[in-house]
């Protein structure tokens, strides 16, 4: 396993986000520093972790693994009837936190399921409905929850709407709408035909949003005016695109998932800012 250590100067967050087509020729890329890679059956949707083991995350399928040497050591396998696309989990107050659609059926339909950490047994539903897109991943940040409504061109996607429509919601804890965001075109040119498949905020401020198929992760905030988020930098990680999590040993620690090869992938974003 090879990685590479990069650090950005704090200076970073105060610069003009740089087009992505321009990112792609400029040599070297920022990139994330691999720490660690174990096989996982299930990696294909994403993946999940605590202190002590990670959760490879499949359609209908939850597996618990050892974080030091990868040993599964329980499942949980739903009816795939009821459990169609389960995508992006995140780990919070003990309990799996995960978005699930009905991808690729229309009209998309969304839901967020809990999953006790522990037993692994499903506790919880909580359905959204259709509206905004097919739901991919969520987070709770500063008192709520952020969810992102994916778009598509062509499969699974609804009739006059594509990757452009993809759009971050924030709701309240009882999910009462607060606002909603547009993606950066830059961004949305590299994920097109597909969406924004994963997405987490770091304790930098900055929200770190994957694709579905290309090895980057991009740092986007809030505008101080209007509807679109921004772009701040593009960073190559070691996986292709799919759902991200973040570690909780550290707050610049993502995990990531080789779907392809059926591997979970823990690495280390580069120094955003002074402090971190």
């Amino acid at each position: 396993m090879s990685t590479r250590l990069v650090a950005i100067a704090a200076s970073a967050l105060a610069l003009t986000a740089t087009p992505l087509a321009a990112q792609e020729s400029a040599a070297p890329p920022l990139a994330a520093t691999e720490l660690a890679r174990f096989e996982a059956a299930d990696a294909d949707q994403g993946v999940v972790a605590d202190a002590a083991h990670f959760y490879a995350i499949d359609n209908s399928r939850i597996t618990r693994h050892d974080r030091t040497d990868g040993r599964q050591l329980a499942v949980w396998e739903g009816d795939p009837e009821r459990f169609r696309h389960m995508n992006s989990c995140i780990l919070r107050e003990g309990a799996i936190i995960c978005a699930a659609s009905n991808y690729p059926q229309v009209p998309m339909a969304s839901s967020v399921e809990w999953f006790d950490a522990a037993s692994l047994t499903h506790i919880a539903t909580r359905s959204l409905g259709p509206g905004r897109g097919s739901l991919t991943w969520l987070d709770w940040h500063d008192g709520s929850w952020w969810a992102c409504f994916a778009n598509y061109e062509g499969r699974g996607g609804e009739p006059g709407r594509g990757t452009a429509n993809t759009t971050l919601v924030r709701y309240s804890a009882d999910f009462a709408e607060q606002g909603a965001w547009l993606f950066p075109q830059a961004v949305l040119d590299r994920m097109t035909p597909y969406s924004a498949s994963g997405g987490v905020w770091g304790d930098d401020g900055l929200l770190w949003v994957t694709g579905h198929d290309l090895p980057e992760t991009y740092a986007l905030r809030l505008p101080p005016a209007g509807s679109r988020l921004e772009l701040v930098v593009t960073v190559a990680i070691p996986t292709p695109g799919q759902a991200i999590a973040r570690d909780g040993t550290s707050n610049r620690r993502i995990w990531s998932i080789d779907r392809t090869n059926r591997q979970v992938v823990l690495s280390e974003l580069p120094v955003m800012a002074a402090g971190d």
